[in-house]
């Protein structure tokens, strides 16, 4: 048994691994405004997590992993990044450890605590290596940039750190974007933001998000007020295209129902609920959306 335990931690090791070298960006269950990045919270990235902290967590003790693979219990993500939090304060060095824990914050949105955690991440690696990876500074940006609320002169620095090693790097270009936006500099921004989505993969989830972004910026770029039902339209369009892009399908009930039109909304709820039918993570955000806009 204690064999058959070495490879499944040999497993999880290995995804713990790739979800540190390969950050996404978390997109959430509601619709994200300009101030909030575009979805990185996706349920692929939390079971990662859960799987990396899980074993984290557990690694030594055999027994409470032989107890959690015969007796499985409920997942609980903020326990197990307790657990890591209360472990971390002894293993300061820990490279590692504190990226898991600072993403983990990040992903149920805890990002105060997640810059800390990042930001202690960042510390080690600068002592061990002499230098943060782009990875870790794009992470800790993000973080910085959540905590506050807008994209700091100090979350900015960070992020242009990380362009310098990694040009391509999307988490940070988002952000300029977004910074370079919120001083005015449009042609700035939808630069950037363009040149995610040329390079972002067709499927990423928060695709959407940002492609309705840069059509409120765009309509916005002669200095008009961007028109709010022509922008309803047009994502109502784009999910008849491409209806699998359940973000998508949330700001449109959102949308409806902040412009009075409930009958409409009532439509895309029943829409929506059709395209995700075998999928109940999807259902449960809806019925959230449901419950959030006063629809049955």
């Amino acid at each position: 048994m204690i064999a058959v335990l070495v490879l499944i931690f040999a497993a999880v090791a290995l995804a713990a691994a790739a979800f540190v070298v390969v950050p996404v960006l978390r997109p959430a269950t509601g619709a994200p405004d300009a101030k909030k990045r575009p979805g990185y919270a996706a349920i692929g990235g939390l079971v990662t997590m859960a799987i990396g902290l899980g074993s984290y967590a557990f690694l030594g003790q055999p027994e409470l992993a032989l107890k959690s693979l015969t007796a499985p219990t409920k997942t609980d993500y903020p326990a197990l990044i307790s657990m890591l939090a209360r472990r971390m304060p002894d293993r300061p060095g820990d490279v590692e450890g504190w990226t898991l824990l600072g993403r983990g914050y990040l992903a149920l949105g805890n990002a105060a605590q997640a810059e800390k955690a990042l930001g202690h991440a960042v510390d080690a690696q600068k002592a061990e290596q002499g230098a943060a990876s782009p990875q870790l500074l794009s992470s800790y940006g993000e973080a910085m940039t959540e905590a506050a609320g807008q994209v700091t002169k100090e979350a900015e620095v960070v992020f242009r750190q990380v362009l310098d090693e990694a040009p391509k790097d999307l988490v940070a270009r988002y952000y300029l974007g977004l910074a370079s936006a919120s001083r005015g500099d449009k042609a700035g921004a939808l630069g950037l933001w363009e040149g995610v989505l040329a390079d972002a993969p067709p499927d990423t989830p928060w695709r959407g998000s940002l492609i309705d972004q840069v059509a409120a910026l765009k309509a916005s770029a002669g200095g008009a007020a961007p028109n709010p039902e022509a922008m309803v339209q047009q994502l109502a369009e784009r999910l008849q295209s491409s209806p699998n892009d359940l973000d998508g399908w949330i700001r449109l009930i959102r949308a409806y129902a902040v412009l009075g039109n409930k009958d409409k909304a009532s439509e895309a709820l029943v829409k929506a609920r059709g395209v995700f039918a075998n999928q109940p993570s999807a259902q449960s955000a809806l019925a959230r959306a449901a419950s959030d806009n006063a629809l049955n």
